[in-house]
């Protein structure tokens, strides 16, 4: 049996897989609050007890970490969690625990992935070379696979805290506004859960927003992106728009800077609430905006990942094929 977890700063699912020839097959998954538990053992323990799971012998876990993985140990980016693959090992007597990226671990879901699984924003051309993945959500990360011969390596990624740049004078006033208020601007204060709340009081300045009385409360990023999409609210319209144009233009650098000709995927929370306005042609127009390298990006697929475990399935066929390579 393959133990498998993905954990973000909200929310940790861990799943039981049974080694499959083209995939792996969930056996019992269970979603956690990531901050109401000490250490990941404990996390591990509590799924142990599930009947579904009580008495079954795993030989390999993976867990993909939504921060940077220092050899086996790793800490989230985003709340004050700390992974030991060593303690986990010896908790439960698992011969083998990789600890990868969270992007790392969800590339590798991208071969296994089923049509049903994606929506298409480009067909491309389909060839073999080199893919991609970005995935936005409580933050933000990218990972880029290496196609060798005929295997796919994804190699993990920090890029999420990258300077971000501003293309338009829309953008420059919300640059101006993340400079005022970070000291600098990164690709993670616009694009991702936080980024649309700096983009919102950006657009808003000091005017009052229907959708929400302030950026603090309680699903405010669901409510201005709601707002938005019912046009109700001119300064969220202005929010949502920015956010799209940011999230291509940002997929666009990813896949030029990874030579992505065997496709860009876009992964995360965010992307599947808010698809009719990546298919609506804002969001290619941003990723194609590449000057003469426009062109080349036009042969490459763009597909999002409907999948919401993903990361977890990628953790999995990780597990099942070793790790990290």
């Amino acid at each position: 049996m393959i133990l498998a977890g993905d954990l973000g700063g909200t929310k940790t699912l861990l799943g039981l897989f049974e080694a499959g020839r083209l995939r792996p097959e969930a056996v019992f998954t269970r979603s956690f609050s990531t901050t109401a538990f000490d250490d990941l053992t404990s996390m591990i323990s509590a799924f142990s007890e599930s009947p579904e799971v009580y008495g079954r012998v795993v030989e390999s876990a993976c867990f993909g970490i939504a921060g940077p993985v220092l050899g086996t140990t790793a800490a989230l980016t985003n709340v004050p969690f700390v992974i030991d693959a060593e303690a986990v090992t010896r908790a439960f007597s698992i011969g083998r625990v990789t600890l990868l990226n969270d992007l790392e671990a969800m590339a590798y879901a991208l071969s296994v992935l089923a049509d049903h699984e994606v929506a298409v924003l480009q067909e491309g051309e389909r060839r073999p070379g080199n893919m991609a993945l970005i995935a936005a959500g409580t933050g933000i990360n990218e990972a880029f696979v290496h196609r060798l011969g005929d295997r796919f390596v994804p190699a993990a990624a920090e890029s999420g805290h990258a300077d971000w740049a501003a293309r338009n004078n829309r953008e420059i006033k919300v640059l101006r506004h993340l400079l005022d208020r970070y000291g600098r601007a990164e690709v993670e204060h616009v694009v991702s859960g936080m980024g649309l709340l700096n983009i919102h009081e950006a657009m808003h300045e000091n005017h009052s927003c229907p959708a929400i009385d302030s950026v603090d409360e309680p699903d405010a990023a669901a409510k201005i992106s709601r707002a938005a999409l019912d046009r109700r609210c001119r300064g969220c319209i202005d929010t949502l728009e920015v956010f799209v144009d940011a999230y291509g233009a940002t997929a666009g650098n990813l896949a030029l800077r990874s030579m992505a000709v065997g496709g860009l995927f876009v992964g995360g929370g965010i992307a599947p609430k808010i698809l009719p306005l990546l298919q609506d042609g804002r969001f290619m127009r941003a990723f194609l905006d590449k000057g003469r390298f426009g062109e080349l990006l036009q042969t490459m697929p763009v597909k999002v990942i409907l999948n919401a475990e993903s990361g977890l399935l990628g953790a999995a066929v990780a597990a099942a094929e070793g790790g990290a390579v």
